[in-house]
């Protein structure tokens, strides 16, 4: 039998879809932890409505008024040449170093996110601000995807684009079969450049709120705390490097499926 030498683009497919693999075995089944259980007891029964409320104010906000002042805390421009660059250069010579190239690039606005929600999150513990700080903290975590999305060459305006965002979010802090579904709608719209009907933008604002608030229920009424806040605003690093590994690893697969477009792969 001919032996056939794969390309480096199946090399790199085949590592990405590996990582996401991976990312769906571990995030299987949620496990609580210690800290969760002992809080549940404490924790007032309407915390987490006022948190989903706060969370859709705070998208609805910043889809509305604070993309472009978001947009202003980086450098948009260079982000975008420099995604333009790498795309001429991986259409050029399709080695696989080139095709890494956007991966690294995003690892290093990764860690500048992580610093940056990290340093948020432990002051605003330490004063005993929980609830207030989410509209900063959702700033922060939306400021990471346009970042990522940028350096990609990929818009992140419009419904659709917000759509895509939104559902990253959901499906980094989901488990088991809601991941599952949520990573196939994600895989779906890559391969087709479309949501199915009845997908609309309201409606996910609402459920990735749901998904916040569920997530960090305990970790806010910990951060309003004061001094004892410190470890839960720890946790908005924690819950960022979560999407923002989940979102590197869509993006990459999209960009990858853009330059061998092959709009059937998530077969």
């Amino acid at each position: 039998m001919k032996f056939v030498k794969r390309s480096d683009w199946e090399k790199e497919w085949t590592a990405v879809r590996a990582r996401e693999r991976a990312y769906l075995r571990k995030n299987a089944q949620k496990k609580p932890s210690a800290l969760d259980r002992t809080l549940a007891e404490r924790v007032p029964a309407t915390l987490q409505s006022t948190l989903e409320s706060a969370f859709c104010k705070a998208f609805s906000l910043v889809f509305e008024q604070g993309a472009g002042v978001i947009q202003k805390t980086y450098n948009r421009k260079k982000r975008t040449a420099g995604a333009a660059a790498r795309r001429a250069a991986a259409a050029e010579t399709g080695d696989r170093d080139t095709l890494r190239a956007f991966s690294k690039d995003a690892a290093l606005s990764h860690g500048k996110s992580l610093a940056l929600t990290g340093v948020e999150g432990v002051g605003l513990g330490l004063l005993g601000i929980g609830i207030p700080d989410i509209p900063l903290f959702t700033a922060v975590l939306l400021r990471s995807l346009y970042e990522l999305a940028d350096g990609y060459g990929f818009p992140h305006d419009g419904p659709n684009e917000k759509l895509f965002l939104l559902r990253l979010i959901d499906g980094a802090l989901s488990y088991g079969t809601e991941l599952q579904e949520t990573n196939a709608a994600l895989d779906r719209y890559i391969g087709l450049g479309r949501w199915d009907a009845g997908d609309a933008l309201d409606a996910q604002i609402a459920r990735t709120a749901r998904r916040l608030s569920g997530e960090l229920l305990y970790m806010k009424f910990l951060q309003g705390i004061p001094l004892a806040g410190a470890v839960g605003g720890a946790y908005d690093a924690v819950y960022l490097h979560r999407v923002q590994t989940y979102a590197r690893l869509k993006y990459h697969k999209r960009f990858l499926l853009l330059q061998k477009n092959q709009p059937a792969f998530y077969r």
